[in-house]
């Protein structure tokens, strides 16, 4: 240590480490978070939480976040929760328009080939579905095209999956879930619960669906007028498939030549998943099918993996 001309002392005393350890920066910031999940016991909750906290500081410090812009964003979140109900779900639809649902879904749908592709869950599967038998009506308001949607469940060798349970569930013909709509639609609308027969075979009767527009009275909407994005969803059918000894799949077939299907609101279009819808016909058909001649017909198989 030494004394300058005016009797300043000069070199780091403790006191000045001390302050200089204090020093809170953007980065220390960081660390000491991470830091803080070190007594987490379970090690992937600890990665998860570590990588959140790593990729959201670095995104505040990337776009020069203002304090302004993270209360917005706080009161935005906020509203999203609050809008959420038990047969509404906000956040799902905020997942489901950033990309990012279907971005999970990419990265953990990853089939074998000659499985059916995956896709996401969406919102409206808050519900149960009412169990119905092969052939039933889940059109139970009418108004739409009449359409049969049939088709086998089958492992990926081919051979036939029987008990095969399908989980249905569509917008009626105005482009409406049964939760959107309860004071139109009864609970259990454009929904049902099939059990695959002897031969994997599955059958239901429904009205073709129609492109709609995802909830916009709500903060999603508000982001997507805020950006510039139409809300549209090509016309389509979801589907749960699951087996014994297989990997169940959650999917969709869309309506081939929909509007929309290359701007799907919420990314989820696969081009193996666009089926036809083909106007039928054959009085002999309907009349097995139970439907007015003529009339919509789908046919596909979902083709499963084994776990």
């Amino acid at each position: 240590m030494t004394t300058d001309a005016t009797g300043t002392t000069g070199g780091t005393t403790a006191t000045d480490e001390a302050a200089a350890a204090a020093t809170v920066t953007d980065r220390t910031v960081t660390d000491e978070a991470v830091a803080s999940l070190a007594g987490t016991a379970d090690p992937r909750l600890r990665e998860l939480l570590a990588g959140l906290i790593r990729h959201v500081h670095a995104f505040a410090r990337e776009t020069r976040l203002t304090q302004q812009e993270w209360e917005k964003a706080v009161t935005f979140l906020t509203r999203t929760g609050q809008t959420c109900t038990g047969t509404r779900q906000e956040f799902i639809l905020l997942s489901d328009v950033l990309g990012l649902s279907m971005l999970v879904e990419t990265i953990n749908g990853d089939r074998a080939a000659g499985a059916t592709e995956s896709t996401v869950l969406g919102p409206f599967h808050m519900t149960e579905s009412p169990v119905r038998e092969l052939g039933a009506d889940i059109d139970l308001v009418g108004g739409g095209e009449p359409c049969v949607v049939g088709g086998r469940v089958l492992s990926r060798d081919g051979t036939p999956l029987p008990g095969a349970v399908i989980d249905v569930w569509q917008a009626d013909g105005d482009g409406f879930y049964d939760v959107q709509r309860p004071d139109v639609q009864p609970p259990g609308n454009g929904r049902g619960l099939f059990t695959a027969d002897a031969d994997g075979r599955f059958r239901f009767r429904t009205c073709v669906p129609s492109p709609y527009p995802i909830p916009t009275d709500g903060p999603v909407g508000d982001l997507l007028r805020a950006t510039g994005r139409h809300p549209y969803r090509p016309a389509h059918i979801h589907f749960i498939a699951s087996a014994e000894g297989h990997v169940p799949v959650t999917t969709h077939i869309f309506v081939a030549g929909s509007e929309h299907l290359d701007s799907d609101a919420v990314f989820a279009v696969k081009p193996s998943l666009v089926q036809d819808f083909a106007r039928t016909d054959d009085p002999s058909l309907a009349a097995e099918f139970g439907v007015a001649n003529p009339f919509r017909y789908a046919r596909f198989d979902l083709v499963l993996e084994r776990s």
